[in-house]
């Protein structure tokens, strides 16, 4: 079969894409395939395609394990510190990993307790969520953590975009981080995402039994050839899961919220209500529902 046109590199778009072109030119000079470089390490050969053409960042054990077979004195390992710092942008360091494996997961699933997730973030929410957080940033940081915080918004505009699931604690409706009128647009953006089938909300009532969870919000996201990271966090720290045993346990836990949250079409009504009544000048009122065990 035939091979298709090779791309070129541009090295100098970005610094991951700077540092592909370099791994592409020392493994085609030691006259190695793909498939022959990441032969004895844990990683396939559309994950190196990826990283040569400055997709994906390249992971220390990959790096260690390239530098070895192309005898590279370290180069890539030292690199990698490098390419991290480019990915990370304006966004936390712990953060930065998660942001970027957004752009490439099947499927996000989260539970939101405390704040509407930042993909689903309007503008002014955005802003209220850095101040409440961070009060004491300097403009011109503040500004750079917001429009990362948008930007990574763009997902859902790829034709790729990742199947998403939010469930969401009613107090982010009930219990408002913004002005009235301010609040309703950002719950009609949530309402537009979902009637546009880009999203799938799911409120949950602040009386089921969920008392464990009440005060860890989770992310989980899933992807063709890795397996599924968690990610939970804090105001000022993160920390992501990858050991099966415990992402299991952590799925299933988010599968009893979602079984006791409201069903996605009375959730998107709730949302909509909401909304108009903040527009109206009215509190919008709490979810009636028993408490589930």
């Amino acid at each position: 079969m035939g091979q298709g046109k090779r791309k070129d590199i541009d090295g100098s778009q970005s610094v991951p894409c700077f540092y592909g072109k370099e791994l592409r030119f020392q493994r085609e000079k030691a006259g190695l395939s793909m498939a022959q470089l990441v032969e004895g390490s844990f990683y396939g050969t559309s994950y190196l395609s990826e990283i040569e053409r400055g997709q994906r960042r390249m992971p220390v054990d990959l790096a260690r394990h390239v530098d070895r077979t192309l005898g590279t004195d370290g180069y890539f390992e030292r690199c990698c510190e490098d390419v991290r710092r480019a990915k990370q942008g304006a966004h936390a360091s712990y953060f930065a990993p998660i942001a970027e494996a957004e752009t490439r997961a099947q499927a996000i699933d989260v539970w939101a307790n405390a704040l509407i997730p930042g993909l689903l973030q309007t503008e002014a929410y955005g802003r209220a969520a850095n101040r409440a957080t961070d009060p004491f940033d300097q403009p011109d940081a503040a500004e750079a953590k917001l429009q990362a915080r948008l930007a990574r918004a763009s997902l859902f505009d790829s034709p790729e975009r990742p199947e998403y699931w939010a469930v969401l604690h009613e107090s982010l409706i009930f219990q408002p981080l913004l002005s009235p009128v301010e609040m309703a647009v950002q719950l009609e953006h949530v309402a537009a995402l979902a009637k546009e089938g880009r999203i799938v909300p799911q409120v949950l009532p602040w009386n089921v039994g969920t008392r464990s969870l009440l005060q860890l919000p989770l992310m989980f996201l899933e992807f063709d050839d890795e397996p599924t990271l968690v990610y939970t966090e804090g105001p000022y720290h993160g920390q992501i899961v990858d050991d099966p045993g415990l992402v299991k346990r952590y799925r299933k836990a988010y599968d009893r919220l979602r079984a006791a949250a409201l069903a996605p079409e009375a959730s998107l009504a709730l949302i909509e209500q909401a909304a108009e009544d903040y527009r109206n000048g009215k509190r919008p009122g709490l979810v009636q529902r028993g408490s589930l065990a």
